[in-house]
């Protein structure tokens, strides 16, 4: 099974970029599709986006779309969420999360393997 660990948060001013990466390890990551969630204190998991490799199918939740950017490097088991234009409603937990199903779902409950998370604070 996949093991996933994010890294790249941090603490940052409204309008900057951050990058998480998500590294994979223990099976081949283009085996799976990958979910990215954030979870705000208090809040339930929410979906942020996905990506399918086998469609290249891409999608994102309306709340970052034009402004968050999923992409992956199979060769390096790694995926990608590029965040832009920050707010401070974007301040979470954030997670990456995989799936065997190639079946497109925005449903916390339909990924099998979870990252840690890593925090992404947005300060105004």
């Amino acid at each position: 099974q996949v093991q996933l660990v994010e890294s790249g948060g941090g603490s940052v001013q409204t309008g900057d970029s951050l990058r998480i990466s998500c590294a994979a390890s223990g099976d081949t990551f283009s085996r799976y599709s990958m979910g990215w969630f954030r979870q705000a204190p208090g809040k339930e998991r929410e979906f942020v986006g996905s990506i399918y490799w086998t469609t290249s199918g891409i999608y994102y939740a309306d709340s970052v779309k034009g402004r968050f950017t999923i992409s992956g490097d199979n060769a390096k088991n790694t995926g990608l969420l590029q965040m832009n234009s920050l707010k401070p409603e974007d301040t979470a937990v954030y997670y990456c999360a995989a799936t065997r199903s190639w079946v497109v779902t925005t449903t916390p409950g339909s990924y099998e393997y979870w990252g840690p998370g890593t925090q992404v604070t947005v300060s105004s």
